[in-house]
């Protein structure tokens, strides 16, 4: 982020801000082997199409996904798959954060079993 300017950062924040949902995460998560339509996405998230819908337009505008009408259909895909990296270091630093708590916990547990013997 050094020697960004103030306009860049607020773009920066504008990505994190629509990464910052779960849902969003999810439709992201469905686009990862290639372009789907709109009721792809609902299927597959699981998700009303009026949400499908909102989310992919905030993605959209936040230029995390193209969309691309053909007929009757509008079609999506990760404009940038560079994303996917940014998610993947992002969901692996936390899982290993939740690995290491998990393996504290386990621990402590272990050491108050041994204090009350």
């Amino acid at each position: 982020m050094e020697g960004l300017s103030e306009t860049a950062l607020g773009y920066v924040a504008e990505v994190f801000k629509a990464l910052a949902e779960p849902r969003r995460l999810k439709l992201l998560n469905a686009l990862r082997d290639g372009e789907k339509n709109v009721s792809e996405l609902v299927r597959l998230t699981e998700t009303s199409q009026a949400n499908v819908s909102k989310h992919l337009a905030l993605l959209a505008q936040a230029g995390l996904v193209a969309r691309e009408q053909r007929g009757n259909c509008v079609y999506y895909k990760m404009a940038d798959p560079v994303t996917y990296q940014l998610c993947d270091l992002v969901c692996g630093h936390m899982l290993r954060r939740v690995l290491s708590e998990q393996e504290w916990r386990r621990e402590f547990a272990q050491l108050d079993e041994h204090a009350r013997e």
